[in-house]
Order: structure tokens, then C-alpha cells, then sequence
């Protein structure tokens, strides 16, 4: 089994990696398989965010939650992840036999990442079987760490849609630190996550803009919106179980980092629709004191 990928990176990565004025990393740790502490990793999570495409080709996010143990790992190309019932989350139906698919698994408590991508090989109502391709971890930069607890059962209720940003949307965007971002490319899907701190995203009118720090130089993200400007961005409401997904198309500016206090650059999301969903996760988070 080989122990790295010998070219990773796709040609909108590449292209980011010049605009942004570094080189490609030599040698990056990105795997097709998962190491076996990626491996245990997974199998100790309470949640995963995953990442599908929709009918039109939007990448999707979601959130899937479950007791500790409900991510498995047979063999170090496959996840199985136990799947609660939940008819109304959009991305379940999208996640069917051989759909591509982007993870993250992190732990806030610990700040702790691993990224994965590949495509789905079964799924049913009870379990998800994830066929993975590219594995490889992330720095602890960026994470605002809480701890979480296990709330209760749920109850999942329809999303409710909403065009352009509501005043719902609005307030639970200013009040975040954390979001995680789906986009995709010929090449694949990936979903990833961004933090700052509280307040760090700006809205301006119907756009998000988002300062964009240094970070692994992979460019996994904005080397995808540079082939495929669609993204999606999930924000979840720590104390109450909420998320919100917003979707839009995204404007990279390379030199605007500048007015933001950190940032090497800054992008911008046009907000075009989104949907919240209420009280949907069984787990409730709590800051950790700075």
C-alpha cells in the first residue's frame, strides 16, 4: 500500500497555491487509506460533518451525530457510520451508491481534525459504508475549542427554507466563530472547517465575507471555488442543537486581507437560499473559557 498520493492536487489547487504566492507542498502527508490513529480517531466522535452533491450539482453539508462507536472502521479504506433515523435531512438522500462524498471528522474539545474523501460504497436507513480515497489530518489552527455532552433523543422536523438571509440567519451569523464550508470540483467534494475569532464573518447586504488565514497551503477549499464557484456553509448553534445551512457563489479576493486583522486574503459568499433546522442535534456544546 502506498504511503502517500504522488499528485494530490488538482488543477485549481495548483492554481490557488500560485495566487497565493506559495509553493506546493512537497511530499504532503495525503493518503489513500487512513493510518490507524485516523482510523481510532473516527471510531471515538459523537459527530461527523459530510459533504454530498444535490441533484444540480451544489455540494451539500450535514452534520451526523451519534454515541460514540457509531463511526467503525473494518479495514483502513472503509467507515461505516450507523445512521439514525432522520427522513428530513436533505443530504441523506444524496449519499446513495457511488455519490462522492467529503469528511471531516473534528473534535473542538481537543482541536483535533482528520479530512477524508471518497465515494460512497452501500447505504441503507441503518448504516452509510464510505469507500475512502484520500485521507490526511489538519493543524489545531483556528479551532475554538468546547466541550460537548449528549443532550437526548430528537425528533427531526422539515427544513425550513429561506431566500437571501433572514433575521435568524443574520443573528446566528454574527454570533459565530465556527463554520464548516462544502465545495467541490471535478475532482471531488470537501468539506472543511473555518474559524476565527466571534464575529469573524461580515455581512454586508446579502453576502458573507469571510477572511481566509494561513493555514497548510494545501488549498483544498479555495482551489475548488476556483473551478466550481458554488459553496455551501453550515453554521451550528452550539447551545441549542440548531443549523443553518446558506448557499451562494463565491468571489475570492487574493490582496484583500489586508482591512481584516490575520487574514492573507478574503472571499465572499452572495447569499442565493438557505434552510435552518431546529433543535437537530443531540448534543449541546459549551466554550471553553479563553
Amino acid at each position: 500500500m502506498n504511503q502517500i498520493i504522488d499528485a494530490p492536487f488538482h488543477a485549481g489547487e495548483h492554481q490557488a497555491q500560485r495566487l497565493a504566492g506559495v509553493p506546493t507542498p512537497q511530499a504532503p502527508a495525503i493518503r489513500p487509506f487512513m493510518p490507524d490513529q485516523h482510523r481510532d480517531f473516527f471510531a471515538l466522535l459523537p459527530y461527523v460533518l459530510i459533504a454530498a452533491r444535490d441533484g444540480t450539482g451544489w455540494p451539500v453539508p450535514t452534520m451526523l451525530a451519534g454515541l460514540p462507536g457509531f463511526i467503525s472502521s473494518p479495514d483502513p479504506t472503509t467507515l461505516r457510520v450507523a445512521m439514525t433515523a432522520d427522513p428530513h435531512d436533505p443530504v441523506r438522500a444524496m449519499l446513495t451508491p457511488g455519490a462522492g462524498f467529503g469528511l471531516l471528522g473534528i473534535e473542538l474539545a481537543t482541536r483535533r481534525r482528520n479530512r477524508a474523501n471518497g465515494h460512497v460504497a452501500a447505504a441503507d436507513d441503518r448504516a452509510l459504508t464510505l469507500a475512502i480515497e484520500q485521507s490526511f489530518g489538519n493543524c489545531p489552527q483556528y479551532i475554538n475549542p468546547r466541550d460537548a455532552t449528549w443532550h437526548e433523543a430528537i425528533n427531526p422536523t422539515p427544513p425550513e427554507h429561506f431566500a437571501g438571509l433572514d433575521d435568524q440567519a443574520r443573528d446566528l451569523i454574527r454570533r459565530a466563530d465556527t463554520f464548516f464550508i462544502a465545495s467541490g470540483s471535478e475532482s471531488g467534494l470537501d468539506i472543511s472547517h473555518r474559524g476565527g475569532p466571534l464575529g469573524f464573518v461580515r455581512i454586508e447586504g446579502e453576502s458573507l465575507v469571510i477572511p481566509d488565514y494561513r493555514g497548510n497551503r494545501f488549498f483544498n477549499t479555495l482551489g475548488n471555488l476556483l473551478l466550481d464557484s458554488r459553496a455551501a456553509l453550515l453554521f451550528v448553534d452550539f447551545a441549542r442543537g440548531d443549523t443553518l445551512v446558506v448557499r451562494g457563489r463565491v468571489e475570492i479576493d487574493w490582496s484583500g486581507g489586508q482591512a481584516l486583522p490575520n487574514a492573507q486574503r478574503q472571499w465572499r459568499l452572495t447569499v442565493e437560499s438557505g434552510w435552518r433546522r431546529r433543535d437537530v442535534l443531540p448534543l449541546r456544546w459549551t466554550a471553553r473559557a479563553a
